[in-house]
């Protein structure tokens, strides 16, 4: 039998099932679309592909050497075991090794095909406990779809390194409506550089997250705003370095966090069954009871959001390959450094059921020393918000959310590196405007995230280390319903959201904007027409990359793909003017896109 906590956790998906509220009030922005067209049995399946520049080998290094590490096919999967599959290390990476070699590039290639109907289902992968890879399945269509995710795991060199097992969780539900079974492949590609392995990668990763068997994924499901999820972990005494890295998702009643409307609105409507609590969300962060930092995550839009005809085969930022999030915790290392177990804990400002999350420890240890001490010079986890400005009469009303924190603490770690200060800091702003009009049947959202984190060493007189990232998530959304006819109506729905990221030696520009209108019936798409346009612009050290793409209706319309670095007549501003994150959108010059 599944834990209280497994049970209730995996509640969400059922909750997808359920019909959505009547028009005339904001909805849930999710729909399994039914088939749109005609079965042409001679159409090949459609490849569907998140936009991302390519991971390209470095320079001299030999491979790939390539295992595949686990094949599986998810059907009746709700509710049972991980996919697991034992792991050694290939034996190219242990030639490597001895011949003082390391791993130059390891790139987890994710395969998978899928016919007939089906939701979007979330997934994970993990080794050892140790989540790899979150993203969300393709939605797929009678003649089959396809979709690949290569994702850079490098910096999992040490735990490549160790036997372990392999886990997959994909929960999905086959029945006479929904027919789609994911088949999945999962390959591990090795690149080798004849050099040893370079320091930036941790010698040793700890899982925070929870451990096999289960019936559900690794990771941990926080419900509600009181739910605080941990586990406690010994740091071994010769560790330097130490960096936390954070996995979310969001689903269920929070799957559109920043689209829910406060309590207040809920109460005065009577809309008991719509999810509320504002939209305002953070994780949490804390090492026993310090807030060692947080999380404002990017509004990653799976494929059956909103309106899956925007994600095809276009899919949404983010979605097939989640972002994750490091917290430098090295500051902290005096207070780990005892031998003893401390808790690592998870909590999310105003959630609701369900978030996953889950992390990673990645610590750097002193192999010259058996013990290294440290100190908390300074810390500060100061919080503004958030605050709520409302006005609204009946169904029709704004509401305007901002809030604020930063993060920051300093401390020394003593080892055979010599005395070193460390500093890491976040600072977080947030602003979200909802409003609702024509008796709450129209939503129109505007928020930006803007989030800076760095982190600085020095031995007192060499700056050792020194990183920034800026980043700006922008998210426009429009939902507006119309013509209802029983329990028939249509709705027309605008995406257009981004990041902007800059580093010291590198800035990426990704933009995507999708329209569309669908009829529904009974909670199903029945007809519409959705397009999508995105732009991907990357200048770093390593290259450039830049594509162009649209498609409409699962038609690419064109692709202009560039990964020279020469100066282009267009920039990303000019193909995406400064409205794009704003304006107002009338329903009715909609309806036809």
């Amino acid at each position: 039998m599944a834990s209280p906590t497994t049970s209730s956790c995996l509640l969400f998906l059922l909750a997808l099932l359920l019909p959505h509220a009547a028009v005339g009030v904001p909805r849930r922005h999710r729909f399994p679309p039914l088939q749109l067209a005609p079965v042409n049995a001679s159409e090949p399946p459609t490849t569907f592909f998140e936009v991302d520049r390519p991971i390209r080998p470095p320079g001299g290094s030999a491979g790939p050497c390539s295992t595949l590490l686990l094949s599986d096919s998810f059907g009746y999967t709700y509710g049972q075991p991980p996919s697991a599959a034992a792991y050694a290390p290939p034996n190219c990476l242990a030639a490597a090794r001895a011949g003082g070699g390391s791993v130059a590039l390891a790139v987890l290639e994710w395969s998978a095909d899928c016919r007939g109907l089906q939701f979007d289902r979330i997934f994970g992968v993990w080794l050892s406990g140790a989540e790899l890879l979150r993203g969300c399945t393709a939605e797929p269509r009678p003649n089959g779809i396809h979709w690949s995710v290569s994702h850079d795991v490098t910096r999992y060199a040490a735990l490549l390194s160790a036997p372990g097992e392999v886990a997959v969780y994909l929960g999905n539900i086959v029945d006479q409506t929904y027919t789609g079974v994911y088949h999945v492949n999962l390959t591990l590609h090795l690149y080798f550089a004849s050099t040893p392995p370079p320091p930036q990668h941790a010698d040793l990763i700890l899982p925070v997250s929870r451990s096999l068997p289960l019936h559900d994924g690794q990771w941990f499901c926080i419900q509600s705003s009181a739910d605080v999820q941990s586990k406690k972990l010994a740091v071994p005494s010769n560790t330097y370095r130490a960096v936390l890295e954070v996995f979310v998702s969001f689903h269920g009643s929070d799957e559109f966090w920043y689209t829910n409307p406060p309590n207040e609105y809920i109460e005065a409507n009577n809309l008991s069954d719509f999810p509320g609590n504002g939209a305002f969300r953070e994780i949490i962060v804390k090492v026993d009871e310090d807030v060692v930092g947080a999380v404002w995550p990017f509004t990653v839009i799976y494929t059956g959001g909103v309106n899956p005809l925007l994600w095809r085969p276009i899919t949404g930022v983010g979605s097939f390959s989640l972002p994750t999030y490091d917290i430098d915790i090295t500051p902290f290392l005096g207070k780990l450094l005892d031998g003893k177990k401390h808790a690592f804990s998870f909590g999310v400002t105003n959630a609701l059921d369900v978030w996953y999350v889950d992390a990673n420890l990645h610590l750097w240890l002193d192999h010259n020393s058996k013990k290294t001490t440290g100190g908390l010079v300074s810390y500060n986890a100061a919080t503004s918000g958030p605050s709520v400005e409302s006005e609204f009469s009946e169904l029709d009303g704004q509401f305007v959310t901002t809030a604020s924190r930063h993060v920051s603490a300093t401390g020394w770690v003593e080892s055979s590196h010599g005395k070193v200060m460390t500093t890491f800091y976040q600072r977080f702003s947030y602003k979200n405007s909802n409003v609702y009009s024509k008796n709450g049947v129209v939503q129109v959202v505007n928020q930006t995230i803007d989030a800076t984190s760095g982190v600085s060493s020095t031995n007192g007189t060499t700056l050792l280390l020194s990183e920034e990232v800026h980043q700006v998530f922008p998210l426009y959304l429009f939902s507006g319903t119309s013509d209802e006819v029983g329990d028939e109506y249509s709705m027309v729905s605008v995406v257009k959201l981004g990041i902007n990221e800059k580093r010291a030696n590198s800035s990426l520009q990704n933009v995507q904007s999708a329209r569309g209108s669908m009829r529904v019936k009974k909670n199903l798409v029945i007809s519409g027409s959705g397009q999508n346009h995105q732009v991907y612009k990357y200048i770093g050290a390593d290259g450039c990359y830049f594509r162009d793409v649209s498609s409409k209706d699962y038609t690419i319309n064109f692709d202009h793909t560039d990964d020279s670095c020469l100066k282009r007549s267009r920039d990303v501003s000019s193909r995406f003017p400064s409205r794009l994150f704003g304006g107002s959108v009338d329903i009715t010059a909609h309806v036809d896109i």
